[in-house]
């Protein structure tokens, strides 16, 4: 099988990907679902170990973007211990309602839990979130992976269709930008991070 992928424009892709918020996106302005199922199905073809698949997503839009708002503002005000912060509530209330689609990500233990350990299954969920990037990028879209609020609590699991043994991973917010991004890539050079070895 011969594949000739021009790679430029894939390199230029990865280069251009950015986290873009919500408070960038264009207010009202709604992505087609053809696109987000886009999105999805490229974030099906990332590596696993012993093919477990474990990515599992949940999509809001619509007036679900409102339901989500409230569910996660509540899941925050019910559960944080001793350490309530207003601002914070007040964002989660807020902040979904900017968006076109919000994909909550989790990560779903195999039963062949034994096979491999939890992190593999984690790091294959990341792949999966890497491939959405990408994917929304070469649209010419902006998302945000975001795990604040209420990603790692143990009382949302359950609102997310996750069990004790699994993880929820945060949330992938995505809109049609109204502020790009200006500059370059922030990264340091790569050669101050490898060891290359030739004997």
């Amino acid at each position: 099988m011969e594949f000739n992928y021009n790679t430029e424009q894939i390199s230029a892709l990865i280069k251009n990907r950015r986290s873009i918020y919500p408070n960038q996106y264009e207010l009202g302005k709604v992505v087609p679902d053809e696109i987000i199922w886009q999105i999805l199905e490229n974030a099906n073809h990332a590596p696993n170990h012993k093919q477990t698949e474990p990515w599992r997503f949940i999509v809001y839009s619509g007036d679900g973007l409102k339901s989500f708002a409230k569910l996660q503002s509540d899941i925050y005000f019910k559960n944080i211990s001793g350490d309530f912060k207003q601002a914070r509530y007040d964002k989660l209330l807020n902040y979904p309602l900017m968006s076109s689609h919000i994909i909550a990500i989790g990560m779903k233990r195999s039963e062949r839990k034994e096979l491999l350990p939890e992190i593999e299954e984690i790091e294959a969920v990341a792949c999966a979130v890497q491939n959405m990037f990408l994917t929304v990028t070469a649209f010419g879209l902006g998302c945000y992976w975001t795990t604040a609020g209420i990603t790692y609590m143990e009382a949302a699991k359950p609102y997310f269709d996750l069990g004790p043994e699994d993880k929820l991973l945060g949330f992938l917010y995505i809109g049609y930008v109204a502020k790009p991004f200006e500059g370059p890539s922030k990264r340091r050079d790569i050669r101050n991070k490898v060891k290359w070895v030739i004997k």
